[in-house]
């Protein structure tokens, strides 16, 4: 399953090598990601702080996308 999580700039630095380790995800602005549940496993046993955010406020980022527009 595929969880959004959301970043600060300080956090985001820190979770890059564990992103690009467990590629494939998605990057979209503001740093927020579209990753696995194994993703955020291994950012919690890393202590990295993130916002997970939820099926409400990823309706939001939904609506802001054009159509065709790969998010």
């Amino acid at each position: 399953m595929s969880v959004v999580l959301k970043f600060s700039a300080e956090e985001e630095a820190k979770a890059i090598p564990i992103l690009l380790r467990h590629s494939p995800g998605t990057i979209l602005p503001d740093r927020t990601y579209i990753v696995e549940e194994s993703v955020v496993r291994a950012l919690r046993d890393a202590q990295i702080a993130f916002r997970e955010m939820t099926p409400q406020s990823n309706a939001s980022l939904l609506e802001e996308a054009t159509t065709g527009e790969r998010i």
